[in-house]
C-alpha cells in the first residue's frame, strides 16, 4: 500500500486539541470543502517526493522528502487544528464522518511545534532511506562485495546449508541497529503528537480506528487470533517435525523453532520451504518458479497476467501511464527501496507500483495484492480524500489477496504456467499446505508487530528491552526463537520494512482474515457448488459487480457496512478461513498425533 495513504485511524468522535478555535469561520460544508482541495494538493505532493526517493535513493531526495511531508504534515495540523471550532455532536451524519476521519488522519501525528514537526519529518525520512540502502559489506569492502536485502533473501529462500542461512539472516539485522536511536526521537515525537489530540500515546490513536473503541479493537484482534490459532499450532507442529529431519541438532523435535530456516528473512511466511514439508514429494508438483522461469516470464508478462484476472471479472484496464510509470524490476545503476508497494501519486489515477520483481511464485502473489491496492484507487478515486482509502485497512489489504486465492493451480495451467494440476486427495493436499505456508503461516507474525509497538508507544516496555520483547513476543505467538544470541546494541525490529516505515501492521493480519469471508462471498456471487477450496470465480461478471461495488465505497461508510454489502456478514470472522483449510487441517492433525505440538 503507498506508504503516505490516509490511515483511518478513528471512527468515533474525537477529542478536540485544546486552545481550539471557538467560532467557526465557514459553514461546515464549505470548511470541508476546501480542507479536501488543500489536502489533496498537499498529499499529492508529497506521494510525488516519497516516490522520488524510493526509486533515487540520495541525500538530496531524502530532504525533498522530508520537507513534502512537513509541510503536509503542517496542513493537516493547521486543518484538524481549524476543525475543532465545530462540535463534532451537531453535524449531519456525512459531515460528522469526514470530520473525524480529518482529526485522525495520518499515522504519524505531528507535535504543535513547528521545530519537532520539522525533526520529525527528517527523522522518518532518514529511517526510510537507511532501511531501502541497507547492505552488509566485508570489513573494509564495498561495492560489488556487499549484499543486500534481496541478496540476502535468495540465500534465505533458496539454501539449505544452516550455516549459510545463519549467516545471511544475521548479516541483514547489521543495518538497524543504527536505527535505535532515530526511532527512540521518532516515538517520542509521534506519542507527543497523539497527545495533543488527547490520546494516551500513538498506539492508543492507532487501535481507535475499526469504529469499536480502543480497548474493544485488542479484544477483537485477539478473538480473531483466538480463532485461528489451533490451526497455526497444528501446521507449526508438523513443520517443526519436518526441520527436525532436516536440521537436526540446529532444530529440535519440540519447543520453538530457530527463526533462519524457515525460507523467509523473518519467517513471517514459509513458502520457500515447501519442498522440505510438501505433504506427498513429488505428486502433482507445484514448482510455479521453476515453471516461470524454465518458461522465461518476465516481471510485464506477469504484472499482465494480474491485470487480466481483473478485466476478466469486468473491471477496467489499467491506464497506459501504469505500465510507463511503474518500477517493475530493479535498476542496475543505483538504490531503491525494493519493497513492493502501490501508488496512486495524484490521488486522481496516477496509479503505479514499485517492486523489483523477480519470476517467482512468491512475486506472482505479491502482483496480484498490489493490484487490489491499485483497483481500489482507481474506483474510489473520484470521492474526496477524506473518504480515499479501505472501509477499514485491513479491507485495502485483503481485496488482492481475495483475487489471489481464485488464481488457482487450474488457472495458472488455463495461463501457460503449469503444465498439470493435481486431481487427487493427495494433490489437493500439496496444494493446500502450499497456501497455507503462506496464509496461516503469517497470522501470528501479522498479530505481534502491532503488539510490539503498542507495547513500545505505550512505556511498557523501555528502549533497553525493546529487542527481548520483540524475541519474547515472537516465542509466545509464533513459537520461533533467535537462532544466536542477540547483541545488546541489535534492534530486530528495525530489519523489517514496517517499522522503520511506520506503517501499521494489523491491517495485514486483520486482512489475511477477511480476505476468506470475501472469497467465499465472491464464490457466492458467481454461483460456486462445492467445497469452498475448489472455487474459482475468475472471469465471473457477477463476482466483479460485487466487487466493484465496495471497492467504490472507499471509506465513506463504516467498515460493517461495507462488510454486510460484501459478504451479508457485520463482523470479521475466521470460519471461512477455517473451512477453506479443512482438508488440510485433517491430514495435518493424523500427522501430529503422537506429537508434542505446542511450545
Amino acid at each position: 500500500m503507498r506508504p503516505l495513504a490516509i490511515l483511518l485511524l478513528a471512527l468515533l468522535p474525537a477529542a478536540l486539541p485544546q486552545g481550539a478555535a471557538a467560532k467557526p469561520k465557514l459553514p461546515i460544508k464549505d470548511f470541508l470543502k476546501d480542507v479536501n482541495a488543500r489536502l489533496i494538493e498537499r498529499w499529492s505532493e508529497a506521494e510525488r517526493a516519497a516516490w522520488v526517493a524510493a526509486n533515487f535513493i540520495t541525500v538530496d531526495t531524502q530532504a525533498i522528502e522530508a520537507a513534502a511531508s512537513e509541510r503536509l504534515m503542517a496542513a493537516t495540523s493547521e486543518a484538524i487544528q481549524a476543525s475543532a471550532a465545530y462540535p463534532i455532536a451537531k453535524l449531519d451524519p456525512e459531515s460528522k464522518r469526514m470530520l473525524t476521519l480529518l482529526r485522525l488522519s495520518t499515522p504519524a501525528p505531528a507535535p504543535l511545534d513547528p521545530a519537532k514537526r520539522s525533526e520529525l519529518a527528517k527523522t522518518l525520512a532518514d529511517l526510510g532511506a537507511m532501511y531501502g540502502a541497507g547492505k552488509w559489506c566485508p570489513e573494509g569492502q564495498t561495492g560489488d562485495a556487499c549484499q543486500d536485502l534481496g541478496a540476502l533473501s535468495k540465500i534465505m529462500g533458496e539454501s539449505r546449508d544452516p550455516q549459510a542461512l545463519l549467516e545471511a539472516w544475521q548479516r541483514w539485522r547489521t543495518v538497524s541497529p543504527a536505527m535505535k536511536p532515530l526511532y527512540e526521537r521518532f516515538v517520542a515525537l509521534g506519542n507527543e503528537g497523539a497527545k495533543s489530540l488527547e490520546f494516551k500515546d500513538l498506539g492508543d490513536m492507532w487501535r481507535s480506528g475499526y469504529d469499536m473503541p480502543a480497548p474493544a479493537f485488542e479484544a477483537e484482534t485477539e478473538r480473531l487470533w483466538q480463532q485461528v490459532r489451533p490451526l497455526y499450532e497444528e501446521l507449526h507442529c508438523y513443520v517443526r517435525g519436518r526441520l527436525a529431519q532436516k536440521y537436526p541438532g540446529v532444530v529440535e523435535g519440540k519447543g520453538t523453532i530457530p527463526a533462519h530456516v524457515l525460507g523467509n528473512m523473518w519467517a513471517q511466511e514459509w513458502l520457500e520451504i515447501y519442498p522440505l514439508v510438501e505433504p506427498f514429494p513429488g505428486k502433482a508438483p507445484l514448482d510455479v518458479t521453476g515453471a516461470l522461469k524454465a518458461k522465461g516470464w518476465d516481471a510485464l508478462k506477469m504484472v499482465k497476467l494480474a491485470e487480466g484476472f481483473f478485466t476478466g471479472l469486468g473491471l477496467k484496464a489499467l491506464p497506459k501511464t501504469f505500465f510507463e510509470r511503474s518500477l517493475f524490476v530493479k535498476p542496475r545503476d543505483r538504490d531503491v527501496k525494493c519493497h513492493a508497494s502501490a501508488w496512486d501519486v495524484s490521488y486522481r489515477g496516477d496509479v503505479r507500483i514499485k517492486m523489483c520483481i523477480e519470476p517467482t511464485e512468491s512475486d506472482l502473489i505479491t502482483i496480484h495484492h498490489e493490484l487490489g491496492h491499485i483497483y481500489y484507487y482507481l474506483y474510489y478515486n473520484q470521492l474526496p480524500i477524506l473518504y480515499q482509502s479501505g472501509a477499514h485497512d485491513g479491507f485495502h489489504e485483503a481485496i488482492g489477496d481475495a483475487l489471489a486465492l481464485s488464481v488457482t493451480p487450474g488457472y495458472l495451467k488455463q495461463a501457460g504456467i503449469l503444465d498439470s494440476v493435481p486431481t487427487d486427495d493427495e494433490g489437493l493436499l500439496n496444494v493446500q499446505m502450499k497456501v497455507a505456508l503462506d496464509k496461516i503461516a503469517f497470522l501470528p507474525f501479522g498479530r505481534m508487530i502491532d503488539q510490539w509497538r503498542w507495547d513500545v508507544f505505550s512505556g511498557k516496555v523501555s528502549p533497553e528491552q525493546w529487542n527481548d520483547h520483540w524475541w519474547k513476543l515472537r516465542g509466545e505467538y509464533q513459537g520461533i526463537h533467535a537462532p544466536v544470541a542477540r547483541p545488546k546494541d541489535a534492534f530486530d525490529p528495525g530489519a523489517k520494512y514496517h517499522i522503520p516505515a511506520n506503517t501499521p501492521y494489523v491491517r495485514y493480519f486483520l486482512s489475511f482474515v477477511v480476505q476468506f469471508q470475501f472469497y467465499k462471498a465472491l464464490c457466492e456471487a458467481a454461483g460456486h457448488e462445492g467445497p469452498l477450496h475448489t472455487c474459482s470465480f475468475a472471469g465471473s461478471q457477477a463476482a466483479g459487480d460485487r466487487l466493484a461495488k465496495v471497492l467504490a465505497m472507499g471509506a465513506s461508510k463504516p467498515w460493517p457496512d461495507a462488510m454486510e454489502a460484501f459478504t451479508g456478514q457485520r463482523q470479521m470472522d475466521a470460519s471461512a478461513l477455517l473451512e477453506y483449510f479443512a482438508p488440510l487441517r485433517a491430514w495435518l492433525q493424523e500427522q501430529n498425533k503422537g506429537q508434542t505440538c505446542g511450545w
